[in-house]
């Protein structure tokens, strides 16, 4: 047997969909199927007595949505990639599959071509979703994005990450229409480069994400909580980095 196979966990409750996708993953040599769930509140602990190097999770879950389970996975077995899949593509959702971590999405009309170079691009390290940046629509949902986080940073003491002059650029000339060809050319950047600009912007999506958690876990002092992943809230309605520290400190001190 390959000891380089790529081991994937698939989790849907379709099982004629769950099942094509374990057959043509099957089919590959440097595939290996380990496990299947019907819904993702299997996920977490088939996976940890066999970690997956990747899991494909359905985005709707009535108990346990595939949003909330990718942000859970990035934190506790951040090595994972996540591919979810959706029964239809909108730009809200995209931008929500962004914040929440995954490294790609599916719709489920794919055809077996595009799973197999999904999931080939996640074993050698990509993060496929990275493209959809490059989306007009998503491009200035993101700013809108990091907008708000700007009016918020003011209360509660720059705790989320901002972006930077270049990547604002690069997002503004996305937003306008500009192909990444003309952006190349005017901020006179390799495409390469403006890539990895929108490669650091997902990141800080994803973290900015992780930091509400954690402070909304911290506001109501519970652990594990199911975190609202509405709108941003007024910065009144946060902690500041002085009182997370304190609370941390405390808490320190308790364990």
């Amino acid at each position: 047997m390959n000891s380089k196979k790529t081991k994937i966990f698939l989790s849907d409750p379709q099982v004629l969909f769950r099942e094509g996708m374990h057959f043509i993953l099957s089919g590959e040599d440097d595939f290996e199927v380990t496990g299947e769930g019907i819904s993702n509140e299997e996920v977490l602990n088939q996976i940890e007595a066999n970690p997956p190097r990747i899991v494909i999770l359905n985005i709707e879950d009535k108990k346990l949505g595939g949003l909330e389970l990718v942000s859970r996975l990035k934190r506790r077995s951040p090595s994972i990639s996540a591919i979810l899949t959706l029964e239809y593509k909108d730009d809200e959702q995209i931008f929500e599959v962004l914040r929440s971590g995954a490294s790609a999405y599916l719709t489920k009309d794919a055809d077996p071509e595009r799973l197999l170079e999904t999931v080939r691009a996640l074993s050698q390290g990509n993060t496929p979703v990275t493209e959809e940046l490059l989306i007009p629509e998503i491009a200035t949902r993101v700013l809108a994005e990091f907008e708000e986080i700007n009016e918020l940073n003011d209360g509660i003491d720059d705790l989320m990450a901002g972006l930077a002059p270049k990547e604002m650029q690069v997002l503004n000339n996305i937003a306008a229409g500009n192909s990444i060809e003309q952006i190349a050319a005017k901020l006179n950047m390799d495409e390469d480069s403006i890539r990895a600009n929108l490669k650091l912007v997902l990141n800080k999506l994803v973290a900015n994400d992780q930091t509400r958690e954690v402070i909304m876990t911290v506001q109501r002092g519970l652990p594990g909580v199911t975190v609202d992943r509405g709108p941003l809230k007024s910065s009144e309605e946060y902690l500041t980095r002085e009182e997370f520290t304190r609370f941390k400190d405390n808490l320190a001190k308790r364990l």
